[in-house]
This record gives C-alpha cells, sequence and structure tokens, in this order.
C-alpha cells in the first residue's frame, strides 16, 4: 500500500525538524561503510556482448527494451529505461579509438537521489547499497533531478508507476548469490565484491600494467566516491561518466534545504498554505449549499 498524504506531512515535518536540530550534520562527509559492496568494470576486458544486460533483465523481471532493435524482436536499450537497468555504450572517435562502458546506478557513497528524496523512498541500505521503497515514494521524481549521473527512470507508460534503477541485484545477494550481471560476464570484465578489496584490485591493476589504463580509478573521490568502479583506456571524460570532482554531488542541495528548514520555515509555509487551501474549499461548499 502506497504512502498516505497524512503520512507523507508527518515525514516532511519529522525532516524539517531534524534538520533544525542537527544543522551541522550538512557538513560531515559521508564515508563508504565497512560492508560496503560494489562492482568494478574494465573496460579493457569487456567486448560488448551485452549479457549483463540480457541477466539484468531476466533477474529483475523486467520487460524487453527493443528500442535498438530494427524489428523490434530483441533486447536492445540505447541507455537506461524503466525496462533496462544497466546497457553497454559503445565510444569511438575520429582517431580510430574505441571503448565499451558499462551503464548502471553508480551506488553513490553519498547519493544525491537519496539526499533529494523527501520521505526516504531511496536511501542506502545494507552492504551501502542505494535501493528504492516504493512505499514511500509519491512520484515527485526529484531523485532524476538530482542524480548526477542520469541514473533514476520513471515508469511514465504504468498506472501505478516507480522509480527504476540497479539495486544491485539486492535479492539475490541475500540469497548468497552475486549480481546477475557479474555471474555472466564471460570476460568477467566486471566484478562484484567489497568495495575496499576492488579499490585494491584496480590500482593494482594500473601499477601491474603501465600504459594500459588511464591512471586513475573512477568513482574512488569522484562524486564523493562511489561503489561502482571504473578503470579504462579512454580518458574518462571521453567515456562517459561526468568530471564531478571529488565534492559530494548532494552537498549543495544539502545546504539550501538546512537554510530553509532552519527555525522551521518551510513547515510552516507549508501548513500556511495548506490552510488557505482548506479554508477556500470550506467555502465554495458553504456557497453551493
Amino acid at each position: 500500500m502506497g504512502i498516505t498524504r497524512r503520512a507523507a506531512l508527518q515525514t516532511m515535518l519529522a525532516a524539517g525538524a531534524t534538520a533544525v536540530e542537527r544543522p551541522a550534520q550538512a557538513a560531515t562527509r559521508a564515508m563508504p561503510s565497512a560492508d560496503a559492496v560494489g562492482l568494478l568494470y574494465d573496460a579493457t576486458l569487456c567486448i560488448g556482448c551485452k549479457t549483463c544486460t540480457v541477466a539484468c533483465r531476466e533477474a529483475n523481471h523486467l520487460e524487453p527494451d527493443t528500442t535498438g532493435s530494427a524489428n523490434g524482436l530483441y533486447q536492445a536499450p540505447l541507455d537506461l529505461s524503466p525496462r533496462a537497468k544497466t546497457v553497454i555504450k559503445l565510444y569511438s572517435d575520429e582517431t580510430g579509438a574505441q571503448s565499451y562502458v558499462k551503464t548502471q546506478c553508480m551506488h553513490c557513497v553519498d547519493p544525491a537521489c537519496a539526499s533529494a528524496c523527501m520521505l526516504g523512498a531511496l536511501k542506502k541500505r545494507q552492504f551501502g547499497i542505494v535501493t528504492y521503497d516504493p512505499d514511500l515514494c509519491i512520484g515527485c521524481r526529484y531523485c532524476e533531478i538530482g542524480c548526477p549521473f542520469n541514473v533514476p527512470k520513471f515508469e511514465f507508460a504504468k498506472s501505478a508507476p516507480k522509480i527504476v534503477k540497479c539495486e544491485l541485484c539486492k535479492e539475490r545477494l541475500a540469497s548468497g548469490q552475486e549480481p546477475a550481471c557479474t555471474e555472466v560476464c564471460p570476460r568477467k570484465a566486471v566484478v562484484f565484491g567489497r568495495r575496499s578489496e576492488l579499490l585494491k584490485e584496480a590500482k593494482r591493476r594500473i601499477a601491474d600494467n603501465p600504459g594500459r589504463y588511464v591512471a586513475k580509478v573512477y568513482g574512488e573521490t569522484d562524486g564523493g566516491g562511489t561503489q561502482v568502479l571504473y578503470l579504462s583506456h579512454v580518458p574518462f571524460e571521453k567515456l562517459g561518466p561526468p568530471s564531478l570532482g571529488d565534492e559530494p554531488a548532494p552537498q549543495l542541495a544539502r545546504s539550501i534545504q538546512h537554510g530553509v528548514y532552519r527555525g522551521f520555515i518551510a513547515p510552516a509555509a507549508l501548513y500556511a498554505a495548506l490552510g488557505l487551501v482548506m479554508l477556500r474549499n470550506r467555502r465554495h461548499d458553504d456557497d453551493a449549499r
């Protein structure tokens, strides 16, 4: 059952009160949890077979995304969508340089989508995975606006729409399995594990293979750090991931929110607006009688 208006108001008020009581929390930099897991994607190993996209669709019971199919008969997503939680894209330039790149939720250490979500429908939970609770979602789509990676997708075509994004196959993890995409990759271009161990492995590969990789692990500190890490032989600004710097993506938004909620200004304004609407509706009812 979805969240009620009363519950939504109560949650919004509680969020405002928390911001008043703990304004300094916005300045605290988030760190990966001790149990944080993630993915390491090595673009030099990927052959673009897209087995991971098929396995992801099957594991998550998604309808086929045939956008890139000429006859509409096979799975061929061109980008993340309500029917595709991960995609493989091809980078190619005029010099002949090419690389595949896997796109999915980055499971940020400090996720902007969760910061933008008023009611906690998107939140970091077990293993640091950013998961989605549809019962708390009111469909505001602020998560779509807040995400610097353009990951969350809204099901516009459904009568009871939800937000769709990679949740790192949390159901499979709960049963002792690994994510579907890493299980089926024939080249182990994407592997699953503890973020701390994946980061060590990424740095080892760079050190042991001079000249093979760009000397950077994307996601180590980018946007405050992510639990999906990338290795590439192509500059990352060309491959696709945005250049975010080391500052967490939601830091500015949180600073603004704390300024707005200080003194309980926003909830007071909300109640005032609701009161005016109720008064107007009551007057209309009285006139109708």
